[in-house]
């Protein structure tokens, strides 16, 4: 069973399934998202510009779940789709909040 999302920690929840998942942006994390889609700081200029693509949500969103609970990034992507793209910048701007802030 997943731990409950710690917003202190910059943590958010995404569900999944009917599963509560938490979104843990921890270096490693972030590292291999940032190998994905490329440098974090131009990703947050594409979301303050309302650019992102559903294919950068649904991978952002698949590398901060932990890898013993991620599930398919279909999975994911039909998360997001079921909840709308504007339920899933909570999450995503939860994330990206952190990249810029760092921990508390």
């Amino acid at each position: 069973m997943t731990a409950a999302a710690n917003p202190h920690r910059g943590e958010a929840s995404l569900q999944v399934g009917g599963a509560d998942l938490r979104l843990r942006p921890s270096f490693e994390n972030l590292v291999a998202a940032e190998e994905e889609l490329g440098s974090l700081f131009a990703l947050v200029e594409r979301a303050s510009d309302g650019a992102l693509t559903l294919s950068e949500i649904a991978a952002l969103l698949h590398h901060c779940i932990d890898s013993d609970e991620r599930p398919s990034r279909r999975a994911i992507g039909e998360a997001v789709m079921a909840m709308g793209l504007v339920a899933a910048t909570g999450p995503v701007r939860a994330i990206l909040a952190q990249v810029l802030q760092g921990r508390s």
